[in-house]
């Protein structure tokens, strides 16, 4: 223990700790930055970026059901972001069918049938290890003001109207369909390992999703963000989703770094609310 403690990477922490508040922007700007470049300069094809972004989701769902079947415990999961996400797949799900159909569509339908099979055992198979007064977020406090939402900004294609509506919808519900799972998180003051690791490769899914929009708009000098469709709203809508989406899994996936990285272990406890 002593020498993870005076490895090179807490001292490297404990040097930044004792910067200026202007020194550690820009070192939080420039981790950013530098992993960016590097996709850029990389990866051609920025396909490539949404693929490992829905790959790496599923993978974070495996690990659950890898929890699930060796602990026999469900213990720290959240029924409710569950449900929210098999929701917003559901519906990217028939969208895609009938508006792409190719690889993303086979990817969502694997993420759905697995996260339904978490559900399943937490509803019934380990029902007794939920923690359902924990788990408090009421689902329609999420749900009704992204249909809202859906109805009033959406893409404006050739597509049917109802497709267009429900891809506006899944887009919001996915924005924050983690919610319940980090409230759950606060609400216990404690976090399972095998669900920290879940919601880090959510985390890791968000950055590569940012990581294609951003690279987008600026190989095409802001042109792409009308390739989703017209309507400068939904544009703004988009880019509004994506951001609170990031911010709500930045905060968790700053600590679940930091912890793992100067402690050798998963962080135990939420440091802030969320």
């Amino acid at each position: 223990m002593g020498r993870l403690r005076s490895s090179p990477v807490n001292k490297l922490f404990a040097w930044v700790r004792r910067q200026s508040m202007k020194v550690k922007i820009f070192l939080a700007v420039t981790s950013v930055i530098c992993p960016l470049v590097a996709l850029k300069l990389l990866i051609k094809d920025h396909n490539h970026f949404f693929i490992a972004s829905e790959a790496v989701h599923f993978l974070g769902i495996m690990v659950l059901i890898y929890k699930l079947t060796t602990q026999k415990t469900c213990s720290g999961l959240s029924l409710k972001s569950q449900e929210l996400t098999a929701i917003f797949l559901a519906v990217r799900l028939c969208c895609s069918f009938f508006m792409e159909g190719d690889i993303h569509t086979v990817l969502d339908f694997a993420t759905l049938v697995s996260t339904l099979w978490v559900i399943y055992m937490i509803r019934f198979k380990l029902k007794s290890t939920y923690i359902a007064e924990l788990d408090n977020m009421p689902i329609y406090y999420l749900v009704v003001p992204c249909a809202i939402l859906a109805v009033i900004s959406h893409p404006y294609t050739y597509h049917a109207l109802i497709y267009r509506i429900l891809w506006a919808f899944c887009v919001y519900l996915e924005s924050v369909a983690v919610l319940p799972q980090l409230r759950m998180m606060q609400n216990a003051k404690m976090i399972e390992p095998f669900t920290a690791h879940y919601v880090f490769a959510l985390g890791v899914a968000r950055f590569l999703s940012c990581a294609n929009w951003i690279i987008q708009v600026y190989d095409t000098s802001g042109k792409y963000l009308f390739v989703l469709g017209g309507g400068y709203l939904w544009v703004a809508m988009v880019l509004l989703s994506e951001i609170v989406q990031t911010f709500i899994l930045a905060d968790f996936c700053y600590y679940y770094v930091k912890s793992v990285i100067m402690n050798g272990q998963l962080l135990v406890t939420m440091p802030l609310p969320v």
